[in-house]
């Protein structure tokens, strides 16, 4: 799509911060706990050692999404048991999902390591991703979120302040424990964000994507990493419902529709757990094609046409959940 530019595109740092400042202002309300590093970055614990909450999972989730979507608490009869859906809407899906919320940016010193998702990606913007989508953002302040169960050591933490070219006092972590439920909420509302990512592996052009929506299930948490894992992965596999709303030719959105299913990799039938344990805990040995949600309807915006491909499975949920 070109070079970075941010020719009439929208900051994702401008249009999250305000969502930022409300989260830290509802702090306790939301049973988080805010500190400051040796550095002066603000760490928002969201699960760790803080309670946190599915409230404080749905405002950090539209964080992650750069202010330009919303995440919302549904109830739906699309399962027996598992009733309570999370559904996310953006203005903007590709720079929202793919430029903002996709946890593209590896972060490692030590022992330690994360992914990091949310505005301050497109900060960095060093990921090849970056260059294809033509974004990148500019701000004074930044703000990343990670999905661990641990504080990260305070040099990377200053490393990202530098790399966001934002003073280390300008820069928020938000820190969500997959075990958690401000984390598995988090990670639910990536939904949509995983049709796109799967979108852009099967070379469909980005720039035809005009909108989406999509759902998944809200499974309950776990204390085990692997069990909490599997299940929010396994909401989105087997449950999750996803639109998108494309330019182009009907054959185009067809194509894209039949190949974006979780059920196009030849890993899909078993809970992920199930998949992680069958190849020793190997998450790259696993087939990339399974990230999708489990249903997919593509609309062709020139003649109207829909086309829907995948199946959902209460009976896998059934057995990851319960």
């Amino acid at each position: 799509m070109g070079e970075p530019s941010n020719d009439k595109r929208p900051s994702v740092a401008a249009l999250s911060r305000p969502l930022v400042d409300e989260l830290i202002a509802k702090a306790d309300v939301l049973r988080l706990d805010v500190s400051r590093s040796p550095c002066g970055a603000r760490i928002v614990d969201a699960g760790i050692k803080a309670r946190g909450g599915i409230e404080a999972g749905r405002r950090i989730a539209e964080i992650c999404l750069g202010g330009l979507g919303r995440v919302s608490v549904d109830t739906a009869g699309r399962f027996a048991r598992w009733g309570t859906m999370i559904t996310v809407t953006t203005a903007d899906p590709v720079i929202a999902c793919l430029g903002s919320q996709y946890a593209g940016w590896s972060l490692s010193e030590g022992d330690f390591f994360a992914l990091g998702s949310g505005p301050a990606r497109a900060l960095w913007a060093k990921e090849t991703l970056f260059g294809e989508l033509g974004y990148r953002d500019s701000a004074d302040h930044a703000c990343l979120v990670l999905e661990v169960d641990r504080t990260p050591p305070d040099s990377l933490v200053a490393r990202i302040a530098e790399e966001c070219g934002v003073a280390p006092e300008r820069l928020t972590l938000i820190l969500t424990p997959t075990s958690s439920l401000a984390g598995t909420v988090q990670i639910v509302a990536r939904v949509l964000e995983v049709a796109l990512h799967k979108t852009h592996a099967l070379h469909f052009p980005l720039d035809r994507v005009v909108d989406g929506i999509g759902s998944s299930p809200l499974p309950p948490p776990a204390p085990d990493f692997v069990a909490a894992m599997g299940r929010t992965n396994d909401a989105t596999l087997y449950g999750g419902d996803v639109q998108l709303f494309v330019t182009g030719p009907e054959s185009d959105a067809r194509e894209l529709a039949e190949g974006l299913p979780s059920s196009s990799s030849r890993d899909h039938g078993r809970t992920f757990a199930e998949i992680f344990t069958a190849y020793k805990g190997d998450f790259y040995a696993m087939d990339p094609m399974l990230f999708s949600p489990a249903r997919v309807t593509v609309t062709a915006l020139e003649t109207g046409r829909s086309f829907t491909f995948g199946a959902f499975h209460d009976d896998i949920l059934e057995r990851s959940f319960a």
